[in-house]
């Protein structure tokens, strides 16, 4: 039987958010979770050093876990190193990029915002996005490296304040035109981690992501492909000390019973 994995990439842990619509549309796949969290995190890094880094990151874990296809579950890392990675490597890869499209289709005031990453939401990829999809609305973007250590945080089981969420989200609704934000854009993988306690700081406002449209994607590049059964996921890190050990609990709750390092 195959037992090739799909092999998912992040940072940190904000890929789960991908992995768990993916693995609801596909059960019976084996898993592999990759966190580089050597590099964490990525949204305040250059894009000279993520492009440099995360193909060569990638190359090893394909080495390694021979995956049939890989999920870059990071925005960050997929709006600058995608086509890089892509000619590197002879298998399937997919990114995940900002929904703003979905965003565009709901939004009633015709203003939505973007929450991301710094490196995310300065990136010309967001503009074409925007152009393309959201041409008759106001797009507001916001960069938030606390959200993200938040996000973490909450999956090693600490406690966020509740306020910190709102003064996260006050980034988009203070700039001009903010006050009629009706579709906020998760733009990190990590942010839908934290969507419950997003939206009960902006209540009315609604959250989207890319997690249920990259797992239709997934599940086409995968018509035909037969599985030998999920069995026990597997997390690797590219650095694994107690922080990364704590996660244990939270990696076996999304379906990763083992833990590695690259």
């Amino acid at each position: 039987m195959d037992t090739r994995p799909i092999l998912f990439f992040d940072s940190g842990v904000g890929g789960l958010s991908i992995v768990d619509p993916a693995r609801a549309a596909l059960p019976d796949a084996p898993f592999v979770y990759a966190a580089d969290s050597a590099g964490f995190p990525y949204g305040t890094k250059s894009e000279s050093e993520i492009a440099a880094r995360v193909p060569v990151l990638l190359g090893r874990l394909a080495e390694r876990y021979r995956p049939r296809l890989i999920v870059i579950a990071c925005n960050t890392a997929s709006t600058i190193a995608l086509p890089v990675v892509r000619a590197a490597l002879d298998l399937p890869v997919v990114g995940t990029v900002p929904a703003i499209k979905p965003a565009a289709s709901l939004s009633k005031t015709r203003t939505i915002g973007v929450l991301g990453t710094e490196a995310t939401v300065r990136q010309a990829y967001v503009d074409d996005l925007a152009a393309k999809f959201a041409g008759d609305c106001t797009v507001l973007r916001y960069g938030s490296a606390a959200l993200v250590e938040m996000a973490e945080a909450k999956l090693h089981g600490r406690v966020v304040a509740t306020e910190r969420y709102a003064g996260v989200l006050d980034g988009l609704f203070s700039q001009p035109g903010g006050d009629v934000i009706d579709v906020i854009v998760n733009a990190c993988t990590h942010f839908p981690l934290v969507e419950a306690e997003l939206a009960a700081a902006a209540p009315g406002v609604r959250f989207v992501d890319g997690g249920p449209g990259i797992a239709r994607r997934i599940v086409h590049l995968m018509q035909g492909e037969s599985w030998s059964g999920a069995g026990e996921g597997v997390a690797v890190f590219t650095r694994l000390g107690d922080e990364e050990r704590a996660l244990g609990p939270a990696l076996a709750a999304h379906g990763f019973g083992r833990i590695e390092q690259l």
